[in-house]
């Protein structure tokens, strides 16, 4: 089986929308599927709704598990991810900026044998949709993406050009692995996963994908891009002295399969 997990936090009735195309998505796949809406804290009615959905539509494939205190996106994603029963578990954000022929894609690169797959803006089969009222906004997000990369690379060890592709995915020993050792709660999360991979020996393989720019809700703004330049600082703190301890990749492989 594979998990998709879905970090939510006040997505309003938009969540409505996901929850749809979810159906859809499995109705039309082969293979096994689950999906985990993780309620991060949720103060819109987003749990009632989905607790609501989940009894009208009766789909033990769909999942929402929920908490009252809002911890940040990371702790959504580890929450939702060592709750997967799935042998790949890929987690994405709740607004399907990314569509699900790329959530495929990523758990596709899981089943050929990758132990952590993300996403990348930033490969050269990469492509880019969006309206041309969003070109102002897609170049200042560029231009963010680019400064943030850099800062990242510079203070940790981390090869890849994007880190906070909002699609990753890794296999159940890697979960195992690698989740318990993250404390970051916030959007730090990705680049701690991704210094926890360099150190660890998990190899993480690198997705094109097509991204969809609809909207500029998600626009990060100064103070939360200084926030995260701290988390690099931190990660790169409570990193700096952890021994290699390697994912055995045999034995990764063979619980996947």
């Amino acid at each position: 089986m594979t998990s998709l997990v879905f970090p939510t936090y006040n997505p309003g009735s938009a969540v409505e929308r996901t929850w749809s195309a979810v159906r859809d998505f499995f109705r039309a796949r082969p293979d096994t599927w689950e999906a985990l809406f993780v309620c991060d804290g949720c103060s819109d009615g987003t749990p009632q709704l989905l607790e609501s959905l989940a009894a009208e539509t009766n789909d033990p494939r769909i999942r929402v598990l929920s908490y009252t205190q809002n911890r940040g996106k990371g702790y959504a994603v580890r929450t939702g991810l060592l709750a997967a029963r799935g042998a790949w578990r890929v987690f994405t954000d709740v607004d399907l900026a990314y569509g699900f022929g790329d959530v495929a894609k990523v758990a596709d690169e899981l089943k050929a044998g990758a132990a952590v797959a993300i996403a990348s803006r930033d490969h050269p089969e990469s492509e880019v949709t969006l309206p041309v009222r969003m070109l102002g906004y897609a170049y200042r997000r560029r231009m963010q993406s680019l400064v943030f990369g850099s800062a990242a690379r510079l203070l940790l060890p981390i090869p890849q050009r994007d880190t906070q592709a909002g699609l990753k995915g890794m296999t159940a020993a890697a979960a195992d692995h690698v989740l318990p050792r993250l404390s970051c709660n916030g959007f730090g999360f990705d680049c701690e996963l991704l210094t926890a991979c360099h150190k660890l020996g998990v190899p993480v393989a690198e997705v094109p994908v097509r991204v969809r720019y609809e909207d500029a809700a998600s626009t990060t703004g100064s103070g939360t891009t200084w926030k995260m330049l701290r988390e690099l600082w931190r990660i790169r703190r409570d990193w700096r002295r952890v021994c290699s301890d390697p994912l055995p990749i045999r034995e990764s492989a063979r619980r996947a399969a």
